[in-house]
């Protein structure tokens, strides 16, 4: 058998990785435009234009422009989770810790992408619960964790771990939706700063 034959594992291993490059492609192309136009206001035709495939090559990956949306969302929310891990890597502290990824979101949500497609149309698109779940299976964790070494360390009371971790990344959450939708982000970013950093002050004592 010719070993470059469609059935050959060379050629299967080709066109996987072309279907993932339009995938990534498609995620990228629709990201801009989402965080530019919106979600209603981009349609599949703009993306299948500005990205350069096929209608088909669309539907290969994604069943609509709400599971596009969808995954856009996801590529998003690791791109925030990275940053997130970036700003705590060489603070050790756990209330220190706690303190920097929460100013870290903060200053994320002056972002015009983050603002647009995870803080505005996400819940909207999305469903409110649907988008509460998917930023708290990164989110909700890594504050657990961060709070049971403030409790670990004595700063908390153990059995409150969970509940302020709830309270904590439902209050960040608000500030941070305020922020997007603020008239002007900038002053609303810096108020933000300050009463974050004065919640978790009077939360968590040193």
């Amino acid at each position: 058998m010719d070993p470059m034959t469609e059935s050959s594992p060379i050629s299967t291993s080709k066109r996987a990785a072309q279907g993932r490059a339009t995938r990534e492609q498609l995620i990228e192309v629709a990201t801009r435009l989402f965080a530019e136009r919106g979600y209603e206001d981009t349609s599949i035709e703009a993306v299948l234009s500005a990205a350069g495939v096929s209608r088909g090559a669309l539907y290969h990956h994604f069943a609509g422009k709400d599971a596009l949306f969808e995954a856009v969302v996801e590529s998003v929310d690791e791109r925030i989770s990275a940053d997130m891990t970036a700003a705590i890597t060489s603070v050790h502290d756990p209330v220190e810790v706690l303190h920097a990824g929460a100013l870290k979101w903060i200053d994320l949500a002056g972002d015009p992408v983050i603002q647009r497609i995870i803080l505005t149309d996400g819940p909207a698109v999305l469903g409110w619960e649907r988008w509460r779940t998917m930023s708290e299976e990164g989110a909700y964790g890594q504050t657990r964790a961060l709070l049971q070494a403030v409790a670990d360390a004595g700063h908390l009371a153990p059995h409150l771990v969970s509940a302020f971790a709830h309270m904590i990344l439902a209050a960040i959450d608000e500030m941070a939706i305020v922020i997007a939708r603020a008239d002007d982000p900038q002053a609303a970013l810096a108020e933000g700063r300050v009463a974050v950093e004065e919640l978790l002050r009077r939360l968590i004592v040193p």
